[in-house]
């Protein structure tokens, strides 16, 4: 796996290095290690590049990298005819990824860390029945120990 792993984060880190940010990159290979991980691991199927492009794809989805509005923005069409990978095998694949993972739309997991203190639940945990935003408790650090908080603000 470690072959695969390599290739597929040096595809990402090239894609990341011209158009996107040195936060994906890490995140990219932070995805593909997890994916290397898995037993059995899904990157044993399928073309090398389908898969970098995938693992891009599921931290746009996550990261609204596909938006306009966001920065950086890079279009699902520009990110898959990088690869040469259709938009629909991409999609499929990320899909995969996200179901296997479990990650969901706006996971704070596979969150930029740039955009961590905006994100609108990494913040958020329960308290004696109630959803509470952790960051306007006296208790912070109790909660960044628990690991409920991606760190202290």
């Amino acid at each position: 796996m470690l072959e695969t792993y390599e290739w597929i984060t040096n595809a990402t880190d090239e894609v990341c290095r011209h158009h996107l940010n040195e936060e994906y990159a890490v995140l990219a290979r932070e995805l593909a290690g997890a994916l290397a991980r898995k037993r059995p691991s899904p990157l044993n199927s399928g073309s090398l590049e389908s898969w970098a492009c995938a693992i891009l794809y599921a931290l746009g989805r996550v990261n609204f990298l596909f938006d306009r509005t966001q920065t950086p923005f890079f279009s699902a069409e520009q990110l898959c005819s990088v690869f040469r990978i259709s938009k629909s095998s991409a999609a499929a694949k990320a899909k995969r990824i996200a179901d296997l993972l479990r990650i969901g739309v706006i996971d704070p997991r596979w969150t930029l860390p740039s955009r961590l203190p905006d994100h609108p639940t990494a913040w958020l945990i329960e308290l004696n029945g109630f959803i509470v935003d952790a960051r306007g408790l006296p208790k912070e650090e109790v909660a960044y120990r628990k690991g409920l908080i991606p760190y202290l603000p």
